[in-house]
Protein backbone atom coordinates (compact mmCIF):
# COMPACT_ATOMS: atom_id res chain seq x y z
CA UNK A 1 0.00 0.00 0.00
CA UNK A 2 1.39 3.41 -1.01
CA UNK A 3 0.83 6.57 1.02
CA UNK A 4 -0.67 8.27 -2.02
CA UNK A 5 -3.37 5.59 -2.14
CA UNK A 6 -4.80 6.82 1.15
CA UNK A 7 -7.32 9.62 1.59
CA UNK A 8 -7.03 11.44 4.97
CA UNK A 9 -10.14 9.84 6.56
CA UNK A 10 -9.24 6.35 5.33
CA UNK A 11 -5.67 6.63 6.58
CA UNK A 12 -6.86 7.78 9.99
CA UNK A 13 -9.50 5.04 10.16
CA UNK A 14 -6.94 2.33 9.40
CA UNK A 15 -4.81 3.48 12.31
CA UNK A 16 -7.90 3.62 14.49
CA UNK A 17 -8.79 0.00 13.83
CA UNK A 18 -5.34 -1.12 14.91
CA UNK A 19 -5.50 1.13 17.96
CA UNK A 20 -8.91 -0.17 18.99
CA UNK A 21 -7.65 -3.77 18.77
CA UNK A 22 -4.72 -2.98 21.05
CA UNK A 23 -7.00 -1.16 23.46
CA UNK A 24 -9.31 -4.17 23.67
CA UNK A 25 -6.36 -6.48 24.31
CA UNK A 26 -4.85 -4.28 27.02
CA UNK A 27 -8.11 -2.94 28.42
CA UNK A 28 -7.30 0.76 28.07
CA UNK A 29 -9.58 3.67 27.18
CA UNK A 30 -10.11 4.54 23.54
CA UNK A 31 -9.61 8.26 24.16
CA UNK A 32 -7.48 10.24 24.17
CA UNK A 33 -5.64 8.66 21.26
CA UNK A 34 -1.99 7.81 21.94
CA UNK A 35 -0.46 9.73 19.02
CA UNK A 36 3.14 8.78 19.84
CA UNK A 37 2.37 5.07 19.86
CA UNK A 38 0.43 5.31 16.60
CA UNK A 39 3.23 7.25 14.92
CA UNK A 40 5.92 4.78 15.97
CA UNK A 41 3.76 1.78 15.06
CA UNK A 42 2.48 2.95 11.66
CA UNK A 43 5.38 1.54 9.61
CA UNK A 44 5.05 -1.92 11.15
CA UNK A 45 1.30 -1.88 10.63
CA UNK A 46 1.61 -1.12 6.91
CA UNK A 47 4.85 -3.06 6.34
CA UNK A 48 6.80 0.08 5.44
CA UNK A 49 10.59 0.17 5.83
CA UNK A 50 10.98 3.81 6.84
CA UNK A 51 9.53 4.13 10.36
CA UNK A 52 9.01 7.16 12.55
CA UNK A 53 11.51 6.59 15.35
CA UNK A 54 11.37 9.83 17.30
CA UNK A 55 8.87 12.49 18.42
CA UNK A 56 10.56 15.34 20.20
CA UNK A 57 10.38 19.06 21.06
CA UNK A 58 13.02 21.24 19.37
CA UNK A 59 13.55 24.91 18.56
CA UNK A 60 11.54 25.62 15.40
CA UNK A 61 11.63 29.37 14.84
CA UNK A 62 8.43 30.40 13.06
CA UNK A 63 7.04 26.87 12.82
CA UNK A 64 4.77 24.67 14.92
CA UNK A 65 5.92 21.28 13.68
CA UNK A 66 8.20 19.33 11.39
CA UNK A 67 8.44 15.93 9.75
CA UNK A 68 11.95 15.13 8.51
CA UNK A 69 13.80 12.09 7.16
CA UNK A 70 17.41 11.13 7.81
CA UNK A 71 20.00 11.26 5.02
CA UNK A 72 19.10 7.93 3.41
CA UNK A 73 15.38 8.30 4.12
CA UNK A 74 15.35 5.11 6.17
CA UNK A 75 13.63 6.69 9.16
CA UNK A 76 11.67 9.80 10.10
CA UNK A 77 11.38 12.21 13.00
CA UNK A 78 8.39 14.26 14.14
CA UNK A 79 9.29 17.46 15.96
CA UNK A 80 7.18 20.18 17.52
CA UNK A 81 8.08 23.68 18.66
CA UNK A 82 9.47 23.56 22.19
CA UNK A 83 7.70 26.82 23.06
CA UNK A 84 4.25 25.23 22.70
CA UNK A 85 2.69 25.04 26.14
CA UNK A 86 -0.76 23.70 25.23
CA UNK A 87 -1.02 19.92 25.33
CA UNK A 88 -3.86 20.14 22.81
CA UNK A 89 -1.76 22.06 20.28
CA UNK A 90 1.17 19.69 20.77
CA UNK A 91 -1.04 16.65 20.16
CA UNK A 92 -2.65 18.17 17.06
CA UNK A 93 0.78 19.16 15.70
CA UNK A 94 2.05 15.61 16.16
CA UNK A 95 -1.05 14.20 14.45
CA UNK A 96 -0.69 16.72 11.61
CA UNK A 97 2.92 15.63 10.99
CA UNK A 98 1.86 11.98 11.19
CA UNK A 99 -0.63 12.87 8.45
CA UNK A 100 2.23 14.09 6.25
CA UNK A 101 4.07 10.82 6.92
CA UNK A 102 1.05 8.72 6.00
CA UNK A 103 0.00 10.74 2.96
CA UNK A 104 2.86 12.76 1.52
CA UNK A 105 6.29 11.43 2.41
CA UNK A 106 6.83 10.17 -1.15
CA UNK A 107 6.72 13.82 -2.32
CA UNK A 108 9.45 15.38 -0.18
CA UNK A 109 11.86 14.60 2.64
CA UNK A 110 11.03 17.47 4.99
CA UNK A 111 7.85 19.27 6.01
CA UNK A 112 7.96 22.52 8.00
CA UNK A 113 4.51 23.55 9.18
CA UNK A 114 3.41 26.91 10.57
CA UNK A 115 0.60 27.84 12.92
CA UNK A 116 -1.45 28.82 9.86
CA UNK A 117 -0.90 25.36 8.35
CA UNK A 118 -2.65 23.86 11.38
CA UNK A 119 -5.78 25.86 10.45
CA UNK A 120 -6.10 24.79 6.79
CA UNK A 121 -9.12 22.57 7.45
CA UNK A 122 -11.09 24.02 4.55
CA UNK A 123 -8.12 24.52 2.23
CA UNK A 124 -9.19 22.02 -0.42
CA UNK A 125 -6.68 19.38 -1.50
CA UNK A 126 -3.38 21.07 -0.62
CA UNK A 127 -1.16 18.94 1.58
CA UNK A 128 -1.61 21.07 4.71
CA UNK A 129 -5.39 20.78 4.50
CA UNK A 130 -5.06 17.02 4.02
CA UNK A 131 -2.77 16.73 7.04
CA UNK A 132 -5.26 18.74 9.11
CA UNK A 133 -8.15 16.52 8.01
CA UNK A 134 -6.11 13.45 8.89
CA UNK A 135 -5.31 14.83 12.36
CA UNK A 136 -8.96 15.70 12.90
CA UNK A 137 -10.15 12.21 11.97
CA UNK A 138 -7.41 10.57 14.01
CA UNK A 139 -7.93 12.51 17.24
CA UNK A 140 -11.70 13.06 16.99
CA UNK A 141 -13.44 10.28 15.02
CA UNK A 142 -16.67 11.59 13.54
CA UNK A 143 -18.91 8.86 14.97
CA UNK A 144 -17.78 9.47 18.53
CA UNK A 145 -17.69 13.25 18.12
CA UNK A 146 -21.32 13.42 16.98
CA UNK A 147 -22.39 11.46 20.05
CA UNK A 148 -20.82 14.03 22.36
CA UNK A 149 -22.90 16.95 21.07
CA UNK A 150 -26.44 15.55 21.34
CA UNK A 151 -27.81 18.60 19.52
CA UNK A 152 -26.32 21.16 21.92
CA UNK A 153 -23.86 23.72 20.54
CA UNK A 154 -22.05 25.96 23.01
CA UNK A 155 -18.58 26.41 24.48
CA UNK A 156 -19.33 24.16 27.45
CA UNK A 157 -20.06 21.25 25.10
CA UNK A 158 -16.98 21.96 22.98
CA UNK A 159 -14.84 22.23 26.10
CA UNK A 160 -16.00 18.75 27.12
CA UNK A 161 -15.02 17.48 23.66
CA UNK A 162 -11.62 19.17 23.94
CA UNK A 163 -11.06 17.44 27.28
CA UNK A 164 -12.20 14.05 25.97
CA UNK A 165 -9.87 14.09 22.96
CA UNK A 166 -7.12 16.21 24.60
CA UNK A 167 -7.21 18.81 21.85
CA UNK A 168 -7.62 22.58 21.93
CA UNK A 169 -11.04 24.19 22.14
CA UNK A 170 -10.41 25.69 18.69
CA UNK A 171 -9.74 22.23 17.21
CA UNK A 172 -12.98 20.90 18.70
CA UNK A 173 -15.02 23.75 17.20
CA UNK A 174 -13.29 23.37 13.82
CA UNK A 175 -14.16 19.68 13.87
CA UNK A 176 -17.84 20.55 14.23
CA UNK A 177 -17.64 23.23 11.52
CA UNK A 178 -16.13 20.68 9.12
CA UNK A 179 -19.30 18.58 8.97
CA UNK A 180 -22.25 20.54 10.36
CA UNK A 181 -25.12 21.66 8.18
CA UNK A 182 -25.69 24.64 10.47
CA UNK A 183 -24.59 28.13 9.50
CA UNK A 184 -21.78 28.99 11.89
CA UNK A 185 -18.64 31.13 11.97
CA UNK A 186 -15.63 30.83 14.30
CA UNK A 187 -13.53 33.97 14.85
CA UNK A 188 -10.24 34.40 16.70
CA UNK A 189 -9.43 38.04 17.49
CA UNK A 190 -6.78 40.08 19.27
CA UNK A 191 -6.80 43.75 20.24
CA UNK A 192 -10.08 44.38 18.48
CA UNK A 193 -9.10 42.84 15.13
CA UNK A 194 -9.70 39.42 13.59
CA UNK A 195 -6.67 37.14 13.58
CA UNK A 196 -8.46 34.56 11.46
CA UNK A 197 -11.93 33.13 10.89
CA UNK A 198 -13.48 29.91 9.60
CA UNK A 199 -17.05 29.28 8.42
CA UNK A 200 -19.07 26.11 7.95
CA UNK A 201 -19.93 25.26 4.35
CA UNK A 202 -23.53 26.34 4.87
CA UNK A 203 -22.40 29.71 6.24
CA UNK A 204 -20.00 30.30 3.36
CA UNK A 205 -22.72 29.53 0.83
CA UNK A 206 -24.95 32.15 2.47
CA UNK A 207 -22.24 34.84 2.41
CA UNK A 208 -21.33 34.58 6.10
CA UNK A 209 -17.53 34.54 6.05
CA UNK A 210 -14.55 36.83 6.56
CA UNK A 211 -11.48 37.01 4.29
CA UNK A 212 -8.90 37.46 7.01
CA UNK A 213 -5.88 36.24 5.03
CA UNK A 214 -5.64 39.33 2.85
CA UNK A 215 -7.53 41.91 4.89
CA UNK A 216 -7.41 43.69 8.24
CA UNK A 217 -10.89 43.34 9.69
CA UNK A 218 -11.99 45.13 12.83
CA UNK A 219 -14.39 43.51 15.29
CA UNK A 220 -17.72 45.34 14.83
CA UNK A 221 -18.76 47.66 17.61
CA UNK A 222 -21.76 46.58 19.66
CA UNK A 223 -20.98 42.88 19.30
CA UNK A 224 -20.24 40.68 22.28
CA UNK A 225 -16.69 40.17 21.00
CA UNK A 226 -16.06 43.92 21.12
CA UNK A 227 -16.93 44.23 24.82
CA UNK A 228 -13.68 43.92 26.76
CA UNK A 229 -15.50 44.22 30.09
CA UNK A 230 -17.39 40.98 29.39
CA UNK A 231 -14.74 38.26 29.06
CA UNK A 232 -17.08 35.39 28.28
CA UNK A 233 -20.54 34.10 27.52
CA UNK A 234 -20.18 30.36 27.02
CA UNK A 235 -23.82 29.66 26.14
CA UNK A 236 -24.50 32.64 23.88
CA UNK A 237 -27.00 35.45 23.51
CA UNK A 238 -29.08 36.91 20.72
CA UNK A 239 -27.66 39.84 18.75
CA UNK A 240 -28.66 41.61 15.55
CA UNK A 241 -27.12 39.82 12.58
CA UNK A 242 -26.44 43.18 10.91
CA UNK A 243 -23.84 44.00 13.55
CA UNK A 244 -21.68 41.27 12.02
CA UNK A 245 -23.03 41.11 8.46
CA UNK A 246 -24.14 44.42 6.97
CA UNK A 247 -26.30 42.82 4.27
CA UNK A 248 -28.27 40.57 6.65
CA UNK A 249 -31.96 41.25 7.18
CA UNK A 250 -32.47 44.09 9.64
CA UNK A 251 -34.85 42.04 11.80
CA UNK A 252 -32.70 38.88 11.91
CA UNK A 253 -30.83 37.81 15.04
CA UNK A 254 -27.96 35.39 15.45
CA UNK A 255 -26.49 33.77 18.57
CA UNK A 256 -23.06 34.99 19.63
CA UNK A 257 -20.90 33.37 22.29
CA UNK A 258 -17.32 34.06 23.30
CA UNK A 259 -14.55 33.20 25.71
CA UNK A 260 -11.17 34.79 26.36
CA UNK A 261 -7.99 32.69 26.29
CA UNK A 262 -5.47 34.12 28.73
CA UNK A 263 -2.86 31.61 27.55
CA UNK A 264 -2.91 32.97 23.99
CA UNK A 265 -4.27 36.46 24.74
CA UNK A 266 -7.10 36.13 22.24
CA UNK A 267 -10.89 36.12 22.11
CA UNK A 268 -12.68 33.09 20.64
CA UNK A 269 -16.10 33.90 19.21
CA UNK A 270 -18.69 31.58 17.69
CA UNK A 271 -21.64 32.88 15.68
CA UNK A 272 -24.67 30.66 15.08
CA UNK A 273 -26.90 31.96 12.26
CA UNK A 274 -30.54 31.12 11.53
CA UNK A 275 -30.92 28.61 8.71
CA UNK A 276 -32.96 31.06 6.62
CA UNK A 277 -30.44 33.91 6.89
CA UNK A 278 -28.47 35.08 3.83
CA UNK A 279 -25.73 37.68 4.07
CA UNK A 280 -25.01 38.46 0.41
CA UNK A 281 -24.89 41.98 -0.93
CA UNK A 282 -28.28 42.75 -2.52
CA UNK A 283 -28.30 42.70 -6.31
CA UNK A 284 -28.72 46.02 -8.08
CA UNK A 285 -31.59 45.89 -10.54
CA UNK A 286 -30.73 46.96 -14.08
Amino acid sequence: MKPTDLAPPKAANLLHRASMLLQEIHGVDRFPIDVDAMAKGAAELFKWKDPITELTPISLLGFEGMLAANDDVSKWMIAYNDTLSSNGRIRFTKAHELGHYMLHRDRQEQFLCSKEDMLEWDGGKNIEAEADKFASHLLMPIDDFREQLNGDVNFDVFSNCAERYQVSLTAAVLKWLSYTEEKAVLIISKDGYMDWASSSNAAKKSGAYFKTKSNTIEIPQGTLASLSNEPEDRIGRGISAKKWFEYADSDADLTEMKIFSEQYDCTITLLLLPKYLDCWKPRVEA
